[in-house]
């Protein structure tokens, strides 16, 4: 999938990762969005690469998920180090 599709996909991920884990991330919604971003390509490229998200490619409900799974990975990463 494109570098542009992920980023796409990474803004909706991004919203829907803070969603799902609410709290107070000292960044706000240009933050929270560019996790997102991150989450998604890193998702994306990690599901590639292992072969575990199968055919990542275009607008589908796995590539989706990948995304969402990423960001959240993300947030959580990020909310780990801002503690230390």
């Amino acid at each position: 999938m494109g570098i542009l599709a992920w980023i796409v996909f990474g803004l909706i991920a991004g919203v829907i990762a803070k969603f799902l884990m609410p709290g107070r991330d000292g960044g706000g919604f240009i933050l929270t969005c560019i996790l997102g971003v991150v989450g998604a390509v890193v998702g994306g490229w990690l599901a590639t690469m292992f072969g575990m998200g199968g055919d990542v490619t275009g607008f589908n409900m796995q590539s989706f998920l990948v995304a969402v799974v990423g960001a959240i990975v993300v947030l959580l990463v990020f909310r780990l180090l801002r503690r230390t």
